[in-house]
Order: structure tokens, then sequence, then C-alpha cells
């Protein structure tokens, strides 16, 4: 184990690394259950979709850990899935199959852009400051992600956003949970944020959060994947080509941005803020998705739910085996994984918000040009409910202020690329 993740060097333990990779698991086990659920809505079968995201997730974040020894968990992303299925399918008129084609597609040209260090010269023209806003930013979203999947924030028709019902159901047991929670992590309890998903889980039960049922069964064999269901009679078309490319954005963008929060978090990161062994870091999500796409599942990206592990002291890629181990139990325990409620879940992402904020206190908001922007990508990300979002504006006001300021030699080449490929972007919707 040291000389496969060099543990000693990062200051962690096996023990301390398993915690974290079983912490990550939980944080994004939801995946397993709504993935299936979202991509059935296009025709395609639940249970093989749910085989394809239990092997494609496995799969990339084996790559993560033994190729970039990071302490990162990839599976299909939410958001790109919910593109596949209400975008590209029942919006647009395509089949599933012509979708997975262009999912596929765009883990081939991941490849090639990953071994070209074009993803990675995208990392480091990304301002420092950014950078840390990013983390910041990320750790809002996440925050938000949970507090609303446990119905303690609830959308409103006047106020956009409100108070949910929080004498009752899913979002009092969070509540009860994110107490719990606080207290283990307040007194530095080992396994604070793991333990607290295991109380609220078993908290849940008598308030009916935590679904029991008579005929429960804890072995389920897996069902078989679609296997290399592609159809590429569309792909000369403009509006193939529209969702290939919003697929290969919003990827690009979600583990740039997913990757500089978990390992800035982690204190990964050197001193201009750039993330280690990031080509292969960035393999690892293509080789995911071309897995993903030729079994039948939407694109595979880095999970920012990562950084409940590197809460939990995860630092080297060994957590991340430990995560993968998890899924391949979960493949054939599906029903035991899947009690999991949400409202369990959402006060470690709570937490780890809260840890991630601390980040701002490195943003230099004493220059302008640097403050403005970085203000713009942390509000962006939570407001717009996207990671590359966040990235696209603060990139774009961050090229914008330093025009209007005369400081053009502060931005680099490839961020006024970015700035103009993020501009275009906008016609190609």
């Amino acid at each position: 184990m040291e000389r496969l993740f060099k543990l000693t060097d990062h200051g962690t333990t096996v023990q301390r690394e398993l915690i974290a990779g079983l912490t990550t698991f939980l944080t994004m086990s939801y995946i397993l259950a709504v993935n299936p659920g979202m991509l059935s809505e296009t025709g395609m079968p639940k249970e093989a979709v749910f085989t394809a995201t239990v092997i494609a997730s496995l799969v990339a974040t084996l790559v993560m850990a033994f190729a970039a020894n990071l302490p990162v968990a990839l599976a299909p992303g939410m958001g790109l899935n919910a593109f596949f299925t209400y975008t590209a399918v029942i919006g647009l008129g395509y089949s599933w199959q012509v979708s997975l084609t262009a999912v596929f597609l765009e883990g081939v040209l991941f490849i090639f852009l990953s071994l070209f260090n074009v993803r990675e010269a995208i990392v480091r023209a990304i301002p420092g400051n950014l950078k840390r806003a990013v983390a910041v930013g990320i750790g809002l979203f996440i925050a938000l992600i949970g507090l609303e999947g446990s119905g303690v924030i609830v959308g409103s028709p006047a106020t956009l956003v409100t108070i949910g019902e929080i004498t009752s159901g899913s979002a009092l047991v969070t509540i009860i949970g994110l107490i719990i929670t606080i207290g283990l992590y307040a007194n530095k309890i080992p396994g604070a944020i793991l333990l607290g998903i295991l109380l609220t889980t078993v908290v849940g039960i008598p308030f009916g959060v935590t679904p029991l049922s008579g005929d429960f069964q804890l072995f389920r064999a897996p069902a078989a994947p679609l296997f290399f269901q592609f159809d590429f009679s569309q792909i000369a078309t403009m509006k193939f080509f529209t969702i290939f490319f919003t697929f290969l954005f919003v990827d690009i963008f979600d583990t740039v941005g997913t990757l500089m929060g978990v390992t800035t978090q982690a204190g990964l990161t050197d001193a201009q803020g750039n993330i280690p062994r990031v080509k292969q870091a960035f393999l690892a999500d293509a080789v995911g998705t071309i897995v993903g796409a030729g079994l039948g599942t939407s694109t595979v990206t880095s999970y920012v739910e990562s950084t409940a592990g590197v809460a939990a002291g995860g630092r080297t890629g060994l957590a991340s085996v430990a995560t993968a181990a998890l899924f391949l139990v979960a493949l054939f325990l599906s029903p035991v994984f899947l009690l999991i409620p949400q409202a369990a879940t959402a006060p470690a992402l709570v937490i780890v918000g809260f840890l991630m904020m601390r980040a701002v206190t490195n943003i230099d908001f004493q220059d302008l040009t640097e403050g403005i922007p970085a203000f713009i990508t942390i509000v962006m990300m939570p407001f717009a409910y996207s990671i590359a979002e966040g990235i696209v504006y603060g990139v774009l006001s961050y090229v914008l202020i330093k025009l209007l300021t005369g400081r053009l030699r502060d931005v680099p080449i490839i961020t006024w690329i970015l700035s103009v490929i993020f501009v275009l972007r906008f016609f190609l919707k």
C-alpha cells in the first residue's frame, strides 16, 4: 500500500483511507437509484442501466486510483443524465441509441484531449484566485444539493427557494442528522461524517424516511447491461453536434471544477493551485465515459461528493479503491445500499460545504480584478445549479474586467481562447 499510494508522504493511514472511501461511496450512492430511474424514461431498461452505472463507476474510479492516486470517485454525472434524458431524447427526439453514440464519441475525443495535454492546459490557464473560488462555489453548491434533496430547501414561486416543512419527514431527519454530525465532528470523533450518515439512516427508520419493507432482499443478481447499442446514422446533423458539444463542454468543466475543489480541500495542490497528475485524472473520466457508453449509461465524470471522503481523511487513491470495491459489492447487494436516504447524506454534504468555504480566506478580494470574478464564480455555481456555469461566468468576467482596466497582460492566451469558446457556446445552444 505504501509503495502504491505513498500513504506516509500524504500523512494518512490505511484505516483513514478506507473510511474515506466508504464515506465517499455513501454520499454518492444515490446515483445508483437516480441514474437508472432517470434514463429509464428514455425507454432504456432500468435494471440494465443500473448494472452499467455500477460497472462504469467502478472502472473509472479504479483508473483514478491507480493512474492518478487521487481520492476522487467517478460515476455518471447528475445534470449530464438529465440532459441525456430530457433534452437529447425527449426534447430533440433522438433515440437513446443515438444519444449513447454522442456520449461514446465524446469519451473518445476526451482521450485525445487528455493525451495531448489540452485539458491540462485548460486547468493551468484558470487563474489562481478563480481556482480557489471554484472550491468555495462547489462547497455552497453541494450544501444546496444536500438541503434541496432532503426537502430542507424547496422551490417557491414567490421567492424561488424557501424553507421546507422541517418539522416532519425527510427534512426533520436531515436536521436531526445535521445536529448529530456537527456534534461528532466538533468533538473530533474519528469518522464523524461516516458515523453521521449511518446514525441518520437509523434515525430515519421510525420516520418512514429510511425505506424498510417485509419483502426485503439482501442479494440480487445483476442484470446484463446494454452492450454497444450505438446508432451512428445522425452524426452528420447539426442537432447531433449540439448535443455532442454540450456533453463535451459540461463534462470538461464539471471535471475541472470538481478536481480543483477536491484537491484544494485535501491540500494536494501546489502554490499555484495546480492539480497533481491531472492528465491521469482526466484519462479516468474519459475511460469511464467510453466504458459507460458501451454498457448503456450517460457521461461519467468526477464526483463532487468525493469532498466528503476528503473531509473524512482521504488523501490518496486508496480511498478510491475502497469506493470502487463498494461499487462492486453494490452490484450484488443493491437493496442494502439503496436503503440510505438522501436525508442521511445531506448533513455530510452540508459539513463538507462548510469545510470548502474556508478557501475563501485565501482569495484576494482587495484586487477588484481578481475579487469580482472570484465572487461571480462562487455565486453562479449554486444559483445556476452547475459547476460548469460557475467556471464559464467566472472566466468571462475575469477577462472582461482585465480588459476594462487595461491589465491584459494578466490574462494567459489560453484563457482568452477559453473565453471565446464560452461566448460561442451561447450561440450553439
